[in-house]
């Protein structure tokens, strides 16, 4: 049977190493739809973004095997930007022209800069940026994403910490319990869920302490944690990636700041054991979906597209990343096969008759259900919160921001 490439890698030469390798499929899938994808591979949160986009390229390799979108071949258009907010503002408009029926993004700064853009033209934006600042479709229809977003993620997480930790401390009942924030304050994906993670503190009746101002790409942070002591917390809220809370976990285990650490997603991986050592020890973190290799519905299909495209990158070195690179393209790829049975494969028709008919869809991955409706883009309100403790990650609790606070979730939390 004849065959062709049907992805074209337009990465710059240096970065085509990982991701060049082109593949094949049957001559019979003739249209096409064609996918633009912006990931970093070079830039400040490449610590996790080069794993996320061989879970990209990875998954759609999948989901042509497997008929592509009712049997129209995908064609990927796959870029490393460098977390260059103007780049990707260029490569979006290479998108247009290269007639996307969907883009793939990346970063919160970009993608909520974007947005009004994707509005205008409807185009079906499906972002590892988990902002909840993306979730009403009021104001930011086109955005989509398959994970609890960062404010859930973190109100969850501050939630099981008082729940499971906090009750086992000295101090329990006998005074409030101390928390603060460690994030580059000039990155709007670190600053996206802060104002919600301080209101669910002052919800379970916390003292809130001053916030410190880290870096994405710092390596050494004493001065931040000891400026954390003055204040005697007992829990950190790190809403970096997991090179920068790598650091910070080892300078305050050096330091002796006597905290435990709650983590957003993407600083809570298979790498941050490695690189903090004993410091993580007990770090606590939100997970949108199961780690590399956990025994959960599809994993054997994750395992077998990393082993055959990228064999050079052995199993212990892949990351949830790339799981997290299926659930997107997961959901976009159900989305479109949805709107194409209706009829309706463009923008307008991916949204409403593709993502906003998902009531409970199951992905699989160990994620949660997700749904889409006209007034509410968050997918789902439950939040998985794993503990790194003896060598492995262990469920702490899975914490139910949807049920628990519904009037809340209902009339106050969407948005933001």
């Amino acid at each position: 049977m004849k065959s062709e490439t049907c992805f074209r890698w337009l990465l710059i030469p240096a970065l085509i190493v990982v991701l060049a390798a082109g593949f094949s499929v049957p001559s019979a899938m003739a249209e096409k739809v064609i996918i633009g994808a912006l990931n970093d591979m070079t830039g400040a949160t490449s610590d996790v973004g080069k794993d996320y986009a061989l879970g990209i390229a990875e998954a759609y390799r999948y989901v042509n095997d497997n008929g592509g979108i009712n049997g129209k071949e995908i064609k990927l258009y796959q870029f490393d930007y460098g977390y260059r907010i103007p780049e990707a503002l260029t490569k979006y408009n290479l998108f247009k022209r290269l007639k996307c029926s969907l883009v793939q993004g990346w970063g919160t700064g970009d993608t909520e800069a974007l947005s009004p853009t994707v509005t205008k033209d409807k185009m079906p934006y499906v972002s590892a940026s988990y902002s909840a600042h993306l979730t009403d479709p009021k104001k930011t229809p086109y955005n989509l994403f398959f994970s609890t977003d960062y404010s859930t993620n973190a109100r969850a997480a501050l939630t099981a910490w008082y729940d499971k930790v906090w009750p086992t401390k000295a101090d329990y009942q006998k005074r409030k319990p101390r928390f603060l924030c460690s994030y580059m304050f000039a990155s709007p994906y670190c600053s996206a869920p802060i104002k919600a993670v301080k209101d669910q503190a002052v919800l379970l009746g916390f003292e809130v302490g001053p916030d410190q101002d880290v870096s994405l790409l710092a390596l050494d942070t004493k001065s931040q944690v000891l400026g954390m002591k003055d204040f005697k917390p007992d829990v950190v809220w790190h809403g970096n990636t997991t090179m920068s809370v790598a650091a910070t976990l080892r300078d305050a285990y050096a330091l002796d700041l006597g905290a435990d650490h709650i983590i957003n997603n993407w600083g809570f991986d298979e790498n941050l054991p490695r690189l903090a050592g004993e410091a993580a020890e007990g770090a606590i973190g939100a997970a949108p979906c199961a780690f590399f290799g956990e025994n959960v519905p599809l994993m054997d299909k994750v395992m077998e597209y990393a082993k055959k495209y990228n064999p050079g990158i052995p199993a212990e070195k892949r990351l949830i990343r790339t799981i997290q690179g299926w659930g997107n393209v997961l959901i976009a790829t159900e989305a479109m096969k949805r709107a194409d049975k209706e009829g309706s494969l463009a923008g307008e028709g991916i949204l409403k008759k593709g993502f906003e008919t998902m009531a409970d869809w199951p992905i699989g991955l160990g994620a949660s259900p997700v749904t889409y409706t006209a007034t509410d883009h968050r997918p789902a309100g439950q939040v998985n919160i794993y503990k790194w403790e003896k060598g492995k990650f262990d469920l702490l609790e899975r914490v139910d921001m949807k049920g628990r606070w519904s009037e809340k979730w209902e009339k106050e939390w969407l948005g933001w």
